[in-house]
């Protein structure tokens, strides 16, 4: 596959199926809760790295859920924006899982977590130049080459500028998408934390961000800390209830691409059922209102033409 052009049987191919509702991470710990529930939620994802295993309890549970719920299948481990090749093996059995499960949709960070044989338990941001550019590009190409579908791309939390980058964020993935014919993931809790991380706007990246590739967004809640100075550092710790702010910036995202598909992401202090099912409920709510904003813009629009 080159790296300067998308192949052209994926050019009119969305990287994702899921429904414009409002998800939630699956914790084995709740699925007796979502099973008596009726399926409130509009789909489910999972990280591929929990379900790389052949068999036993975790892909019993999968299957059952997977009988009556769409699902997404999120990547955190393959590294794609480092400099060294992927790792075939781990490729190999995210190849596998996407082929046993057919989710909706499947999604990578664009962010590091290797260095040679050691795997580093965090996400890791990149400097935004030429050569990793280069790396990018590569690993996007030879992953959707071997999943045979177009993946979601999503914002990585930032924690620090490199002064090598030649790019924005934004300019960065908006080339990743020219080059490839991948997706974007909009992480708008991550969009917030790097803001007032590294002190920019997070509404005028909200507002530059290119939405028409958007095809789901996550929300989650962070920790707050201070650096070394004592200004504030957010960590995308996904620990919490989705802030105030985030949610603002939610609804101004949905302004620009209409309701899609968003994810509640809960992973560390995984709260009660009812708490998480709640925050999905509150995503739902945007999501309604975005559609009757729509829908009345229609109807002025058609009166309109009427008249």
């Amino acid at each position: 596959m080159g790296a300067h052009s998308a192949p052209e049987h994926r050019r009119e191919r969305a990287a994702s199926s899921l429904p414009a509702r409002a998800g939630v991470g699956f914790k084995s710990v709740h699925l007796a809760e979502i099973e008596a529930s009726a399926r409130d939620v509009g789909f489910f994802e999972i990280h591929a790295e929990n379900y790389m295993g052949a068999g036993g309890t975790p892909h019993a549970q999968l299957m059952r859920l997977r009988k009556d719920s769409p699902l997404s299948i999120h990547g955190v481990g393959l590294s794609v924006g480092g400099a060294e090749p992927l790792d075939r093996e781990h490729l190999g059995r995210l190849k596998t899982l996407v082929e046993r499960y057919d989710p909706a949709a499947f999604s990578e960070h664009l962010a590091w977590s290797t260095l040679g044989a050691r795997f580093l338990n965090d996400l890791l941001p990149l400097p935004y130049n030429a050569t990793t550019l280069a790396h990018v590009i590569a690993h996007v190409d030879e992953l959707q080459e071997a999943l045979g579908r177009p993946i979601l791309l999503e914002n990585l939390a930032a924690y620090l500028r490199f002064r090598s980058s030649e790019y924005s964020e934004i300019e960065f993935l908006r080339e990743v998408v020219r080059r490839t014919d991948c997706r974007l993931l909009l992480d708008v809790t991550n969009v917030y934390v790097s803001a007032t991380n590294l002190a920019y706007s997070a509404e005028d990246y909200i507002d530059a961000f290119p939405m028409s590739f958007v095809e789901e967004i996550h929300l989650a809640g962070y920790a707050e800390d201070v650096d070394e100075v004592g200004a504030p550092l957010l960590i995308d710790a996904h620990c919490a209830p989705v802030a105030d702010a985030v949610w603002r910036l939610y609804d101004r995202a949905l302004a620009r691409c209409g309701p899609v598909a968003t994810l509640i992401e809960w992973d560390n202090d995984v709260p009660s059922w009812p708490t998480l099912l709640a925050q999905a409920t509150q995503a739902e709510a945007f999501l309604e209102r975005r559609r009757a904003v729509e829908d009345g813009l229609k109807s002025e629009a058609l009166h309109d033409d009427l008249g």
